[in-house]
């Protein structure tokens, strides 16, 4: 594995009990990279996402970070050598405060000694969020529960930030807004890799591009390289 690549997926099936969701899928993310991998529903792409946080395991494969293999890793572990998951449908904590949500998210020990710069910078990437920091959680708009889900993945320092659906539900011009501030993520060389259906937005911020079908990577390559026809004829598997 090249000495600048964060995240190597290398053959891995999962099963889900005796389903089994992931076939030989493989994908690689170069440092400071956005990787989106798009598909329909059911196309493994959560479950993708779910076993590089250590919410699964791979049976068969390997899944590395940083040149070391994780395959073994509880999903907390995960968190600790700065792997961090924005989970689809946000999944805040609707009784607890902006603010109370922000803190949970630096629970690792590494991330806790740095908590206050971590929030500052959080703040600066989301006003909004400072703005309402003692408000409620389930009172905050759709597009603003989910700058606070992303708001708490970056306070556990991540190198490595996995998003899982994030545009789905939100109005066009919220999602136009939360992609600009996920490229400046980006910009500070912290690597995502973006799970969507949302096929025009993230093959517009990506560095690369996997397409997924019935748990398999049936198509990938750098988004410039691929025609609209390509991705299409992938993606419904035509």
């Amino acid at each position: 594995m090249a000495a600048n690549t964060v995240l190597k997926v290398d053959g891995i099936d999962v099963y889900y009990k005796d389903f089994q969701a992931l076939w030989g899928v493989s994908l690689e993310a170069p440092e400071g990279e956005i990787i989106s991998v798009i598909g329909a529903n059911g196309a493994g792409k959560s479950t993708l996402l779910n076993t590089i946080a250590g919410l699964m395991t791979p049976q068969v494969g390997t899944v590395e970070f940083l040149g070391e293999s994780i395959n073994n890793l509880s999903a907390h572990q995960a968190v600790a050598r700065q792997i961090a998951l924005v989970p689809e449908g946000r999944r805040i904590f609707p009784r607890l405060t902006v603010y109370e949500n922000l803190v949970m998210g630096s629970y690792a020990p590494r991330a806790r000694s740095h908590k206050d710069d971590n929030l500052r910078k959080v703040h600066n990437l989301f006003p909004r969020l400072e703005e309402r920091s003692s408000q409620m959680a389930n009172t905050l708009s759709g597009g603003e529960q989910q700058m606070l889900a992303i708001g708490r993945a970056m306070m556990s320092e991540p190198k490595l930030l996995l998003c899982d659906e994030i545009s789905l539900g939100l109005a066009p011009v919220v999602i136009k807004d939360i992609y600009q501030r996920l490229r400046k993520i980006n910009e500070e060389g912290i690597t995502i890799v973006l799970v969507e259906q949302d096929i025009r937005q993230s093959l517009k911020v990506a560095n690369r591009a996997y397409v997924m079908l019935e748990g398999r990577v049936v198509l990938e390559g750098k988004p410039a390289e691929m025609t609209e026809e390509q991705v299409k004829e992938a993606y419904f598997g035509i």
